[in-house]
């Protein structure tokens, strides 16, 4: 099911930013409103069966990490993908 996958790879995400101490309070308040958009999303998905679009957000987000946190770019793009497999 494409939101048990969204919730593994959330909990990727975080174990990440745990692991991770050199992002910045700034990113990694980033990352976590966009984990909370994520975690809106699968509810309100389950709720209504809608799928509102937030790949783009989340590709920006993985452009804005690549350089210096590299994994946590990766993790948040297996997630855009995720999304884009289930027509989001």
């Amino acid at each position: 099911m494409p939101a048990a996958q969204l919730q593994e790879q959330l909990i990727a995400l975080r174990e990440q930013l745990d692991q991770n101490p050199t992002l910045s309070l700034d990113e990694r308040d980033r990352v976590h409103e966009l984990m909370q958009q994520i975690e809106s999303e699968i509810a309100l998905e389950e709720a209504t069966q809608e799928r509102p679009s937030m790949v783009d957000s989340i590709n920006v987000a993985a452009e804005t990490f690549e350089a210096e946190h590299p994994t946590v770019a990766g993790v948040l793009r297996n997630i855009a993908v995720t999304l884009g497999n289930i027509g989001v």
